[in-house]
């Protein structure tokens, strides 16, 4: 019988070859850092500062700035060693500090040729800390008058159309915010609430595209509102459906949705109809 070789066996001889290999690199890294850590020629950390930066060992160069930051003060490698150094924050995911930072910048050096970049990057870094959709959007605020504040101050930046198009995704999460909590409150039921907040939305994002199906939540809500009070107050409340139905038809005459938002002011004619012929009818009985 023929003997095969234990494959196996082979492979895994070879990973772990790999394992050591690898544990030897990562040790030697680690030794060389070591080394430029403990040295006292400070234009070699420097230089070793920005080795580690350009290779994008941004915790390393981080580090060895840090060190370095006092040193160099007052001279002319300061701005560089300045603005890498905010970089390095920035490119770890640091955003607060980041922008600390990249203020700072800007208070040193308010004259740089950076200047411009530099104060961009302080407004991305709040961009950067907008936080998920159910959370309090201070930051996206923030950022978004950061960013028209630089449009302003910099009419003419190559950064201006990233600028606004930060301010466009901005709106679009805020405006997406409010819409889920005008929707929630339909949801549960809170209707005189839900048309409250959709009309609200209206008024905050008047050029939305969704702007139209906003004015015919406000309708409905306003409908299922009237519809669960109690009688003495239903005629009001059909009226106001009524007059919300017309500033519909006023505002988006030509909306695909403006005959789903008929049926409510038609229904709502037809309750209010009803309610009179009661009354009239209990007049009657009288």
């Amino acid at each position: 019988m023929h003997k095969f070789p234990n494959f196996a066996f082979f492979f895994m001889r070879r990973i772990n070859l790999l394992v050591i290999f690898f544990s030897f690199l990562f040790l030697g890294s680690c030794n060389r850092f070591s080394k430029v850590l403990k040295s006292k020629d400070y234009d070699y950390k420097l230089k070793m500062a920005e080795v580690y930066f350009e290779d994008k060992k941004y915790s390393k160069a981080q580090q060895l700035y840090e060190e370095l930051f006092p040193v160099f003060k007052g001279t002319q490698k300061f701005e560089d060693l300045y603005y890498k150094y905010a970089y390095c924050f920035y490119n770890n995911g640091l955003y607060r500090d980041a922008e600390n930072l990249f203020r700072g910048y800007l208070e040193v050096f308010p004259n740089s040729a950076k200047a411009e970049e530099v104060d961009y990057m302080r407004a991305y870094c709040f961009y950067k800390q907008s936080p998920k959709l159910e959370l309090e959007q201070v930051n996206t605020l923030k950022a978004m008058a950061m960013m028209q504040t630089f449009i302003n101050t910099h009419p003419g930046s190559e950064f201006v159309d990233d600028a606004t198009e930060i301010i466009d995704k901005s709106r679009v999460k805020l405006e997406l915010k409010e819409y889920r909590s005008a929707q929630l409150y339909f949801n549960i039921g809170e209707y005189r609430a839900a048309a409250i907040a959709f009309n609200q939305l209206i008024d905050n994002y008047p050029e939305s595209a969704s702007a139209d199906s906003y004015k015919l939540m406000v309708v409905k809500s306003y409908y299922r509102f009237a519809k669960m009070s109690v009688l003495e107050k239903q005629e009001e409340r059909f009226e106001k459906v009524i007059t919300e139905y017309q500033d519909f038809a006023d505002r988006y005459p030509e909306s695909k949705l403006l005959k789903e938002a008929e049926e409510y002011f038609e229904l709502s004619q037809n309750q209010i109809k009803n309610i009179k012929n009661e009354q009239i009818t209990s007049s009657n009985r009288l």
